[in-house]
């Protein structure tokens, strides 16, 4: 038996407090980036006491997510505008967005990503050596998140 693993057809939902609060779907993924990804994160940590036992314990970590989009497409526009938003300016106002994300992925999965804020983006577009921009990616760090 054959398990497809298709990722065609992801579909993200973002609200973000004050800047999104309806919320923008996101669907114009990069072809030249991971579109949707997120790092192994540590959940335990480590140590051996002087005799060479072992010892461990749990560690509380935030799920972080990466999103590459098209550059130039509405989803980069939207990402931009909320990258903005909440970034520190001098004599500026910034949003302070809480930002939930839910996947809805191809085989019909929901993971939902809660109480997380946008902590890194491009904020001016660059041109590859192949004469294309280069896909935009933005970072995002969540504080708790679930599956259905």
């Amino acid at each position: 038996m054959s398990v497809d693993i298709s990722g065609f057809g992801l579909e993200l939902t973002l609200t973000a407090s004050n800047t999104f609060p309806s919320g923008i779907q996101i669907t114009q993924f990069a072809d030249d980036a991971d579109p949707f990804d997120s790092p192994s994160i540590q959940i335990m940590d480590k140590g051996m006491g002087l005799n060479g036992d072992m010892v461990v314990w749990s560690v509380a970590t935030p799920t972080t997510i990466t999103l590459s989009v098209i550059p130039g497409s509405d989803d980069d526009r939207n990402l931009e505008i909320l990258f903005e938003n909440n970034r520190v300016n001098r004599g500026a106002a910034f949003s302070r967005d809480m930002i939930d994300i839910t996947a809805r992925y191809p085989d019909g999965r929901i993971i939902s990503l809660q109480s997380g804020a946008i902590t890194d983006g491009i904020p001016v577009n660059s041109a590859a050596s192949a004469g294309r921009l280069k896909s935009k990616t933005y970072a995002f760090v969540f504080e708790s998140n679930s599956r259905s």
